[in-house]
């Protein structure tokens, strides 16, 4: 144990003496503590020790984390903290790859709904992927998951930048490239979203943890976007791809650098599906997760599968560039930042469900006010609102589901959170824009805008019986 002692100012004999020492022994090094500075102190009384100094009190200097009221406590956790921050680079190559893929696929084919079909793909594995996922989730080892996942991502990404750069790229190529990360990508969220809980083992931080983890997604989105924008214009769509690449060596290198307990292998009774026949079960008669689910799952169709729409915002009404949509894409990031922000300050979980309500409703308002902003500040401005109305929802919903969750069920009801979110967003992105080409893509905005506000009415409605049950 680590113990560092400083002299302080004289007391008379007898005085009451005391030792202040760090709560640290081999368990805190297993869950990844640095024990000189990641845990709370404890006073102890001095009594019959043998002091140097037996008029003097001996204080340890002690270094106190952040309040639990603090923004940034959840990073008082080192595992947690070498993640978010190897993640947050990673994340910004993620983005960039995003939009220069959307721009590069609209460049080839001109339609929105080519567009779509290519999002479809990449997303739609984790529909029929997640709920196998989750039980497998609860069973594997998902720092060991996470690896894997986070290292085939890189090799796609050097895929598309080889066949961008060759000059032969064609949107039939791009079609199962998207397929595959679709499918990573279905491993990895459900494995990165119960992963949390194991970097942070204090459940008063898991709320704050998880609004700072949509955080660093949200300020990358800000920040990827913005420089893929700058990279499309002076360069081509591959340099985005080959820079997402190199960004997975630095989540790689967080992963690495863990301190973790040893993995304990869960054996579960039954089959993979009778597991997963319980885990729909328990989830469809939890009525807290049910209607959470619900309401997400709607979000995933109508709420943001307004990208499939941006290329041609972009073109055709805005008649922008590259870089133009690529600050639009960053408008929404910034909204969404502030939201997840707004949930990382608050000091509890209390009110929650307010904010889960409230999020579709400035998503739809924000979507049927969209084909109004002929004016590009005006749609940033929109955007922003867009952005923060889904981030609430979706980060409010996350915390209150972790919190509520039975531990031995958790990978599978965080894969149907998954299946709800990432799962029904290809969907949208098919539906949006076969709707653009048939009614017209100012129209599929309006339209996608009415369902978010169906469902904030519904949910709000809903909303007292959910205080109820969070009691």
């Amino acid at each position: 144990m680590w113990v560092g002692i400083r002299w302080v100012r004289a007391r008379p004999v007898g005085a009451v003496r005391h030792l202040t020492l760090p709560c640290a022994d081999a368990s805190d090094k297993k869950r990844g503590y640095d024990t000189h500075t990641d845990r709370q102190m404890e006073t102890l009384p001095v009594g019959g020790m043998d002091c140097a100094r037996k008029n003097m009190t001996c204080k340890m200097a002690t270094w106190y984390p952040m309040t639990s009221h603090s923004l940034l406590r959840s990073l008082a956790h080192r595992n947690f903290r070498l993640f978010f921050f190897g993640h947050g680079v990673s994340l910004i190559g993620t983005w960039m790859q995003q939009v220069a893929l959307s721009w590069l696929v609209f460049q080839l084919t001109g339609s929105s709904l080519q567009l779509g079909l290519v999002l479809f793909l990449g997303q739609i594995p984790a529909l029929f992927l997640s709920p196998f996922i989750g039980v497998w989730m609860d069973r594997w080892n998902r720092h060991r998951v996470i690896l894997l996942t986070q290292t085939l991502a890189m090799t796609q990404a050097f895929l598309l930048a080889w066949l961008e750069w060759s000059g032969t790229i064609a949107v039939w190529q791009i079609w199962p490239l998207s397929l595959f990360l679709g499918i990573v990508n279905a491993f990895d969220i459900t494995a990165r979203q119960t992963f949390i809980h194991e970097m942070v083992d204090r459940p008063a931080d898991l709320g704050n943890a998880i609004a700072l983890n949509s955080s660093l997604f949200n300020a990358a989105r800000l920040v990827g976007p913005a420089i893929a924008g700058l990279l499309l214009t002076a360069t081509t769509p591959g340099v985005c791809f080959l820079s997402n690449g190199l960004s997975y060596l630095a989540v790689l290198t967080a992963l690495l650098a863990m301190r973790l307990p040893p993995h304990i292998r869960k054996t579960q009774p039954g089959s993979v599906r009778a597991s997963l026949c319980e885990g729909v079960a328990y989830a469809l008669g939890h009525a807290v997760i049910r209607n959470i689910l619900s309401l997400i799952a709607l979000s995933g169709v109508a709420g943001i599968s307004y990208v499939v729409l941006l290329p041609e915002l972009t073109t055709r009404i805005l008649h922008g560039t590259a870089s133009t949509l690529g600050w639009l894409v960053t408008s929404a990031g910034s909204g969404a930042l502030c939201g997840a922000l707004l949930l990382a300050s608050r000091k509890n979980g209390v009110n929650l469900g307010k904010w889960i309500a409230l999020g579709p409703a400035i998503t739809g308002t924000g979507l049927v006010l969209l084909p109004q902003a002929t004016d590009g500040g005006v749609a940033v401005v929109t955007l922003v609102a867009i952005g923060f109305g889904i981030m609430v929802q979706i980060a409010a919903s996350n915390t209150i589901i972790q919190t509520v969750v039975d531990e031995d069920k958790r990978g599978r009801v965080m894969s149907f959170y998954a299946m709800a979110f990432t799962g029904m967003a290809p969907v949208g992105h098919l539906l949006t824009g076969y709707l653009s080409a048939v009614i017209g893509p100012m129209n599929a905005f309006r339209l996608n805008g009415c369902l978010c506000l169906l469902g904030s009415l519904l949910f709000t409605l809903w909303l007292p019986r959910l205080r109820e049950r969070m009691r």
